[in-house]
């Protein structure tokens, strides 16, 4: 018999640690190459972490809540081999792994299998790791077939073998057909238990319902945020008639080339990096009384989850990208963020932050500061509105399509001059925008 040590995997390069926020094996559970033990969380990005060895957990060094640096020893594993005591290296790659044991899943069972579309997940009062809810999007299982599979794991978790055997039994016809009703767990399987308490009910009909893990985590970075930046707001008025009707001419011959959508957002991003390379002491971070001046400019695209919480991957060099590469980068953070497949190395390593509070509805924001950054811009929503055009042959009201620029910036280190020049620079570029230009 062999002790294998599994470590905290690297997750990214500017990942150093991660919170355990669940154990999925016991001590004395017998484990699979592959199969995930516990979850850990880094700031935004949540990841399994599987095994590298078949054995039995045998220890486990760390609780959850614990903070865990990037290549401490977190379990060990008993195996059969027959070799001294081994380790995991802790350059692999957390989500990778998942992927490949996502791969491996899909492999252990023939495709073919017709349901209804997969629902929503994130409906269930169940919990499911994201690699079973992986298993049962690439097999369109329905939420009301995922409720209904019985439990193996911890808190009768579903675990990666459960799904699997449930897949193989209706391949082989041995289950029975699951009536699609939302959140109908089966009368035979306890609930998972969820990492949120259940709401309590107090006087008068109100209850209270503690925060997620995520929303603790968003709650205490924007207090610490406005503690840290003395914040100040420049607004501007910009005129996007140009950009709308260009990309209204253009987004179905790329929708139609490319396979998906062409947003204002690239557009507005392409505007940012070039204003951020003309305003280099917008592209800085404050650390104590030194400012440091970013070399790279990558910009953060603050995105809506389906739970109502906020996530900002990185777009890194931006300023490199033309419009092509932008809607790409724009289109592959956007839709990895939905479905929850963002690597931790994604959110990290931003220069500025771009949050539009248009899709909301919202006409004007004043955004907090992403820290350590030194600005944020809030994107309004395009409106159509009256507005005075000149014209050599004199003034004229005509229907322009408007939006506000809200810029929010740290006055510790940038002034009103900076501040409203940069925002200003922004909406200059959107409003000459090429309407010649090709993507």
């Amino acid at each position: 018999m062999a002790k294998f040590e599994l470590k905290l995997p690297k997750m990214g390069e500017s990942v150093a640690e991660a919170t355990i926020t669940s154990w999925l094996k016991n001590v004395g559970d017998t484990i699979e190459a592959d199969e995930a033990i516990l979850e850990i969380a880094t700031d935004k990005v949540d990841s399994e972490v599987p095994s590298e060895v078949d054995g039995t957990l045998v220890e486990v060094l760390f609780q959850v809540d614990d903070v865990v640096q990037v290549g401490q020893t977190i379990a060990i594993i008993e195996t059969d081999a027959d070799s001294a005591s081994t380790t995991a290296p802790a350059t692999t790659q957390a989500p990778a792994q998942v992927e490949k044991a996502m791969e491996a899943a899909a492999e252990t069972v023939e495709k073919g299998i017709e349901t209804a579309a997969p629902a929503d997940y994130s409906d269930s009062d169940n919990f499911y790791s994201p690699l079973v809810k992986n298993i049962a999007k690439e097999e369109n299982i329905s939420l009301a077939e995922l409720e209904s599979i019985s439990g193996t794991g911890t808190n009768n978790r579903v675990t990666k073998n459960d799904i699997l055997a449930y897949i193989a039994d209706k391949k082989a016809g041995k289950t029975a057909p699951v009536a699609p009703a939302k959140n109908e767990a089966p009368a035979t399987k306890a609930p998972a238990q969820k990492a949120t308490a259940a709401p309590v009910s107090v006087n008068g009909g109100d209850e209270i319902v503690e925060m997620t893990r995520m929303g603790k985590l968003i709650a205490h970075h924007m207090v610490a945020s406005v503690q840290t930046s003395a914040h100040v707001q420049s607004f501007i008025e910009c005129d996007v008639t140009n950009i709308w009707n260009w990309r209204k001419k253009h987004k179905d011959a790329f929708a139609k080339r490319e396979g998906e959508n062409l947003t204002f957002t690239p557009i507005f991003m392409e505007a940012v990096a070039k204003a951020l390379k003309e305003f280099p002491m917008m592209n800085i971070a404050v650390d104590g009384d030194n400012i440091i001046k970013r070399k790279n400019i990558n910009l953060g695209m603050a995105a809506a989850l389906p739970d109502g919480n906020l996530i900002v991957p990185v777009i890194k060099n931006a300023d490199q990208l033309n419009l092509m590469g932008m809607a790409k980068a724009v289109n592959d953070l956007a839709r990895r963020s939905r479905d929850g497949k963002l690597k931790p190395d994604d959110t990290q390593g931003g220069t500025y932050t771009v949050t539009n509070v248009g899709t909301f509805g919202s006409v004007l924001g004043t955004p907090i500061i992403n820290q350590p950054q030194v600005g944020i811009l809030a994107l309004g929503a395009i409106r159509k509105v009256p507005a005075v055009i000149e014209t050599p042959d004199g003034d004229f009201i005509g229907i322009r399509m408007k939006m506000f620029l809200s810029h929010s910036y740290d006055h510790r280190v940038v002034n009103g001059a900076l501040g409203g020049q940069f925002v200003q620079r922004v909406a200059h570029l959107l409003e000459g925008f090429d309407v010649n230009r090709e993507i």
